[in-house]
């Protein structure tokens, strides 16, 4: 195996990481169970909770 062929295999390989858990965090976004945790974590800041300042 050449130096070439390793580079290439490793590019080829790395894009083919990236994407699939590029796709997997998609997939966990968008997920519809998990719509009610996402829109709790975006009210979270307009909450008004006293958080123990003094």
């Amino acid at each position: 195996m050449t130096y070439e062929q390793l580079s290439a295999f490793a590019q080829t390989s790395g894009m083919i990481y990236f994407i699939a858990i590029f796709l997997a965090v998609c997939l966990y976004v968008f997920w519809p169970t998990n719509r009610p945790k996402f829109d709790k974590a975006a009210r979270m800041p307009l909450e008004n909770e006293d958080i123990g300042h003094d």
